[in-house]
């Protein structure tokens, strides 16, 4: 288990494939669904397939990737949080997503500013994007609050998101 990070009620380690389980729930999330894709993982071998081909290969090929998002204490898995690279972007992007029952607690804020922290810190990453769907109120109201500024729009996979930037210090 590689851990990146940690914050007072946070562990932010890479995903492994024993993390299958909570990601075949995370991903079938109705909210996940609704504002960030239906990645179609249907069954524990897609959950498998997606972290092999998904977060596992960007560790190996970028060096960062989506991490889980853990209780401190409890080793309660609640979410994730990372960075991916698109080719359709230039630079890295900020993803994150939460079980509901998580949400409205400050998590998503917490790990997000953790990571962003991070990956400054050990990758050099000056700027880094995020995109949200136009209605994701919430998603939007945390990267404005973490420094992000909104800059344009940009498709991805057929639909039209909010795109932002952050520049680190």
């Amino acid at each position: 288990m590689t851990v990146l990070c940690e914050t007072e009620r946070l562990i932010i380690r890479q995903l492994d494939l024993g993390d299958a389980d909570f990601i075949l729930r995370l991903l079938n999330d109705e909210s996940f669904i609704r504002y960030i894709a239906d990645k179609n993982v249907r069954t524990h071998q897609d959950a498998i397939n997606h972290l092999t081909n998904g977060p596992m290969a960007s560790y190996k090929t970028n060096g960062f990737g989506l991490n889980l998002v853990q209780l401190k204490g409890e080793s309660t898995p609640i979410g994730m949080c990372g960075l991916l690279k698109r080719e359709e972007l230039e630079h890295p992007d900020l993803g994150y997503a939460f079980l509901p029952e998580f949400c409205g607690k400050g998590y998503a804020r917490e790990a997000a500013e953790a990571v962003l922290k991070q990956a400054v810190a050990e990758h050099s990453m000056y700027t880094i994007l995020a995109v949200t769907a136009p209605n994701n109120l919430r998603s939007m109201h945390l990267l404005e609050s973490i420094g992000f500024n909104l800059t344009g729009t940009k498709e991805l996979y057929g639909l039209e998101n909010n795109l932002y930037e952050y520049h680190g210090r």
